[in-house]
C-alpha cells in the first residue's frame, strides 16, 4: 500500500475506540448554531452537481504544522465534554464531536435539519477539555470539527462514527467496531495513486422510517462530487437505507460503488502466516455473493504476497458483503478486541444496477493495524466526464447476513499435505478440506446416498475428491488433492450436490502455491 493509503487507514483506528460515557441526561446549552439556511436532499444534490461543473480547488489545511503534532495519543487526550452533547431528536440519537488532528486535518460542516432548513453547529474549543500541554491549545477558536459520533440514548456508548475521508462504520449487532464502509472507492489497486473522496458537510435529520437518525453527507474529490444519504435504524442489526448521487468532473477508470474496507491477516487456512500467538486475526473471513442468477458464492479471504484483484462478473447481484462467519472466541483468543464480535456487512442493491462485477482487492499485510481488504461493485461501463450516477442500496451490519441461504454454507477451509496417511507423500500435492453446515446439507443423514463432490481447478490436477458427514454435529466435510506446478494462483471451485440439485453454496477459493523448498 502507498503512504497515502496507510495514512488514511491509520486514521480509522480512532473510529474503533468505543469510549465509555457516564450515564445521565445530556443538554446542549453550550452549543451555538449558525443562521437557518434552506435545506432539502434535492437542493443539496443540485449544489453538488453544480460544484462538479467547476474546477476542483485543492484543499489546504489551516495550521497544518500544529495539527501534525496532535498524534494519536495527543488526540485521545482531547475530551469532548459530556454536558455539551447535542441532544438530537429528543435524545434519540445523542451526538458528540471529534477534534481535528494529524490524520484528519480538514474540518467538516455539521448541520442540524429542522423542517426545510438547517443550522450549522459552530465549533468552540470550550466544548472540549484540552490539556494545557496539548498542541490543540495553539489552534484558533474557529478551527472546526473533524467529525462526529452517534451514541445510544443513555449516552453510554457510541454506535456510529464519521471521521476521515468518506469513511463511516458502526459497532454492529454485537457492539464491536470492525470493518468500515465508505461512499466511493476510486482507482483501488491501480498503477496510479488511489483517490480518497472526502465528506465535507453532514446534515442530521430525524429518520423518515422510525429509525434513529438520517444523515446526508456532501462529498467532494478531484474527479467527482456527490451526496450519500443514509436513514439508520438500530433494532438488532444496524440497517442503513442508502441513496447516493454522484457527478463526475473527470473520467474515472475504476469506480467502486458501496465499498467496504476490512482487515484479514490470517485464519485457520493459512497457518504458515501465523506470526502471532493468537490462532486467527481478521475482521472478516470471506466475501459472500448472492448472484443475480441466484447462485450463492463464498470466497475465503487471503493475505497474498502481492496485490491481488478478483472479479466476479455478471448482472447486479441480489446481495454481497464481507462477513465474519467464525463466531468462536476460542478461535481468536483475544479478549481485548473480540474479533468474533466483528460485524458482517451485507449490501442489497435497489433498483437497476445493470451489468458489472463484484470486485475484491487483497493487499499484503504483516499486522492487524492495516486494513488490507476492499470489496465493491464495479459497473461494466467506466465513468466518463459529466456522468451522473445514482445507486440506492441497503447496508446491514449484523451478526449474520440477512436472507439465509437454503443450501449449506462454508464454515471452515483448511489445507495441508496431500496423499494418503501412512504412505509416502507425493511432492507438490496439497490437500484441501472444506466444511459445510446448515441448510439442505445439515438435514441429510450420515448414510445419505448420491451426494457428490464437484471440484475443479483453473490449472493443475484434482484427485481423491470425496465428502462425508462428520461424526460430531451436522456438518459435511469435502476433501480433495490438488497437484500444481509453479507459484501462479489457482482458482478453485467446490460444491456438493445430489442429482442436479446443489446442496451447498459454491466455495470459490484462490489458492496460492508455495515455492518448493530447496534441498539442504
Amino acid at each position: 500500500m502507498d503512504v497515502t493509503r496507510r495514512q488514511i487507514l491509520a486514521s480509522l483506528a480512532a473510529l474503533g475506540v468505543a469510549l465509555p460515557f457516564r450515564a445521565g441526561a445530556a443538554t446542549a446549552d453550550a452549543l451555538t448554531f449558525g443562521e437557518k439556511q434552506p435545506y432539502s436532499f434535492d437542493t443539496l444534490v443540485s449544489r453538488m452537481q453544480a460544484l462538479a461543473a467547476e474546477p476542483y480547488v485543492p484543499e489546504v489545511p489551516r495550521f497544518s504544522d500544529v495539527l501534525e503534532r496532535i498524534d494519536y495519543d495527543q488526540h485521545q487526550r482531547i475530551e469532548f465534554l459530556r454536558q455539551n452533547t447535542l441532544d438530537f431528536d429528543g435524545g434519540k440519537a445523542p451526538i458528540r464531536f471529534f477534534h481535528l488532528g494529524r490524520y484528519f486535518k480538514m474540518p467538516v460542516g455539521i448541520h442540524v435539519v429542522e423542517g426545510e432548513s438547517a443550522r450549522e453547529v459552530i465549533y468552540d474549543p470550550k466544548l472540549f477539555r484540552i490539556p494545557a500541554e496539548n498542541p490543540a491549545k495553539e489552534l484558533p477558536d474557529d478551527i472546526g470539527f473533524a467529525g462526529f459520533r452517534v451514541l445510544e440514548p443513555d449516552g453510554d456508548r457510541d454506535w456510529l462514527s464519521f471521521l476521515g475521508a468518506a469513511y463511516f462504520r458502526t459497532s454492529g449487532e454485537l457492539d464491536q467496531f470492525g470493518l468500515s464502509a465508505r461512499a466511493l472507492a476510486i482507482d483501488v489497486a491501480m498503477p496510479t495513486p488511489e483517490e480518497f473522496p472526502r465528506f465535507t458537510d453532514f446534515y442530521l435529520a430525524p429518520s423518515d422510517t422510525g429509525g434513529r437518525i438520517k444523515i446526508a453527507c456532501a462529498m467532494n474529490s478531484p474527479r467527482i462530487t456527490g451526496v450519500l444519504e443514509m436513514d439508520c435504524s438500530k433494532d438488532g442489526p444496524i440497517v442503513m437505507e442508502i441513496r447516493s448521487r454522484y457527478f463526475a468532473r473527470e473520467a474515472i477508470e475504476r469506480t467502486g460503488i458501496a465499498p467496504l474496507t476490512s482487515m484479514f491477516w490470517y485464519s485457520e487456512t493459512d497457518r504458515e502466516r501465523r506470526l502471532d500467538w493468537r490462532p486467527e486475526i481478521h475482521d472478516s473471513d470471506g466475501l459472500a455473493i448472492w448472484t443475480g442468477e441466484g447462485e450463492r458464492l463464498w470466497r475465503p479471504l487471503n493475505n497474498p504476497t502481492t496485490v491481488m484483484t478478483s472479479t466476479f462478473s455478471g448482472t447486479a447481484p441480489r446481495g454481497f458483503g464481507l462477513l465474519q462467519r467464525d463466531r468462536s472466541f476460542d478461535h481468536y483468543q483475544d479478549d481485548g478486541v473480540f474479533y468474533e464480535k466483528r460485524a458482517s456487512v451485507w449490501i442489497e442493491p435497489k433498483g437497476e444496477w445493470g451489468d458489472g462485477a463484484v470486485q475484491l482487492v487483497e493487499i499484503p499485510t504483516d499486522d492487524e493495524i492495516h486494513d488490507n481488504i476492499a470489496a465493491y461493485w464495479l459497473a461494466a461501463k467506466p465513468v466518463a466526464k459529466g456522468d451522473a450516477l445514482a445507486y440506492d442500496y441497503r447496508l446491514t451490519w449484523g451478526k449474520d447476513a440477512p436472507h439465509p441461504a437454503a443450501v449449506g454454507t462454508v464454515v471452515a477451509t483448511r489445507m495441508g499435505r496431500g496423499g494418503t496417511t501412512g504412505q509416502p507423500r507425493p511432492p507438490g500435492v496439497t490437500r484441501l478440506v472444506v466444511d459445510f453446515d446448515g441448510g439442505a446439507i445439515a438435514a441429510l443423514p450420515a448414510d445419505a446416498e448420491g451426494v457428490d463432490t464437484v471440484a475443479s481447478a483453473s490449472r493443475g490436477t484434482v484427485s481423491l475428491a470425496q465428502c462425508y458427514r462428520l461424526k460430531v454435529g451436522t456438518a459435511w466435510r469435502a476433501t480433495f488433492d490438488l497437484k500444481v506446478e509453479g507459484t501462479e494462483p489457482v482458482e478453485l471451485r467446490l460444491y456438493l450436490k445430489k442429482g442436479d440439485t446443489a446442496l451447498t453454496e459454491t466455495w470459490a477459493y484462490q489458492f496460492h502455491p508455495l515455492a518448493p523448498e530447496k534441498p539442504a
